[in-house]
């Protein structure tokens, strides 16, 4: 749970406290709690919506990643492109991806949700959802290139 917050916020310190936090809200909702879904998962949904919260909070703004970077929404990405030599690599490109494409990439790869789930969450439609996913990826190629 500490690592879903943690994808989502950036922040160690936010995210400790938005983990807590959850947990709180979790305890006093339990009674709400009616084994549709596993508990796992109905707690990762209350991390997932109090880290969103948070990030709504400071005012999150989706600004197209084309006029930031120069990118071109339809561009087509090699998929060797999505093969850094560690971990850690992508870790830091996805850390170095501006906030709203940061949470749409991992909330898409990372935690498995669909556009429509995505647009719920960032109150965004389902097809700004994708291209803001298209043009993280784009950018996401360009940090992971070798330097020359």
């Amino acid at each position: 749970m500490y690592n879903t917050c943690l994808r989502i916020v950036g922040n160690t310190i936010e995210a400790e406290d938005i983990m807590q936090e959850s947990f709180f809200k979790a305890f006093d909702k339990i009674n709400t709690y009616r084994n549709e879904v596993s508990f796992g998962a109905w707690l990762k949904r209350i991390v997932v919506n109090s880290s969103l919260d948070f990030v709504k909070k400071k005012r999150l703004l989706l600004t197209p990643i084309d006029e930031a970077y120069g990118v071109a929404a339809n561009q087509d990405v090699e998929e060797s492109t999505f093969s850094p030599e560690s971990v850690e690599a992508l870790r830091n490109a996805i850390a170095k991806l501006p906030e709203g494409y940061r949470l749409v990439i991992t909330l898409f790869y990372i935690e498995g949700y669909s556009h429509d789930e995505i647009a719920e969450m960032l109150g965004i439609t389902s097809s700004t959802s994708r291209s803001q996913l298209v043009r993280a990826k784009n950018r996401l190629g360009e940090l992971l290139k070798p330097k020359k």
